[in-house]
């Protein structure tokens, strides 16, 4: 079973953010970049699929040469091979300009399943897993939290608002990871210094035939980025219980009026 991989990089959800001067992107010097949660479950699995069926997981990123180090853990958690599609801009191009760049590199490598996050976290887009999925013309499911094996097929279990619903699809297909997949594993020892042997192919945006959009035609624009108010602080009532408590209604219903 040859299992294809999409990994992003994002920032740590525990770094803190500082717009940049045009307020258009963030201020990345200072910033801890990581796997997005979400495409470690995608690894995770990938490497499950592997270990249980044979065959080869190759992860792809596309990003600055920052996401070599990603990349490189992916390789150490267990990934056989990684390609890298090197370019400064393609983390800011819209979502359909990034599943091209990732379908010109999957369409040329025999897969028989593609993996990915449900999201990048920070942007939490979402569509490049189906995008990616139009333009190879194969089926997708998106949020998967179980996946089984059948004959060229399989069965993706979703969970939905008051249900969970089951979803089979033939081979080649793309599934996207949802939390509660499985759990990811940690590098070891053995696998970060292994991954130092294991090839990184390094493609650009040219060879794959994929431009960037010139500025001014980009189907998506990121206009302005806004660090979210301050929290007001709470407040505390002490005393009479009853007292505090009239006092908490009326403020919910004059000031916040929500009742």
């Amino acid at each position: 079973m040859n299992v294809i991989v999409c990994m992003k990089q994002v920032p740590d959800t525990e770094t803190r953010i500082r717009l940049s001067g045009d307020a258009r992107w963030i201020e990345e010097s200072g910033v801890t970049f990581i796997i997005s949660p979400y495409d470690e479950y995608a690894v995770e699995e990938a490497i499950r699929i592997r270990e249980a069926q044979g065959g080869d997981v190759l992860v792809i990123g596309a990003g600055p040469e920052r996401m070599a180090q990603a990349l490189r853990t992916c390789l150490a958690m267990g990934a056989d091979r990684a390609v890298h599609i090197k370019d400064d801009g393609i983390e800011r191009a819209d979502s359909l300009t990034i599943a091209r760049a990732l379908a010109a590199v999957v369409s040329g490598i025999p897969h028989d399943i593609i993996l990915t996050g449900k999201y990048g976290v920070g942007t939490d887009n979402g569509q490049v897993g189906a995008m990616l999925a139009g333009l190879l013309d194969i089926p997708h499911v998106t949020g998967v939290t179980k996946i089984e094996h059948g004959d060229r097929k399989v069965t993706a279990r979703r969970e939905i608002e008051g249900a969970v619903e089951f979803v089979e699809a033939s081979l080649p297909a793309v599934l996207t990871a949802e939390k509660g997949l499985n759990e990811p594993r940690y590098p070891s020892l053995k696998g970060i210094m292994a991954a130092k042997k294991k090839p990184i192919e390094t493609r650009d945006l040219a060879s794959l035939g994929v431009a960037l959009p010139a500025p001014g035609s980009e189907p998506l624009r990121t206009v302005r980025l806004e660090m979210p108010p301050p929290r007001q602080e709470g407040k505390v009532y002490k005393g009479d219980t009853a007292e505090s408590v009239r006092e908490v209604v009326r403020l919910l219903r004059e000031e916040a009026k929500v009742i």
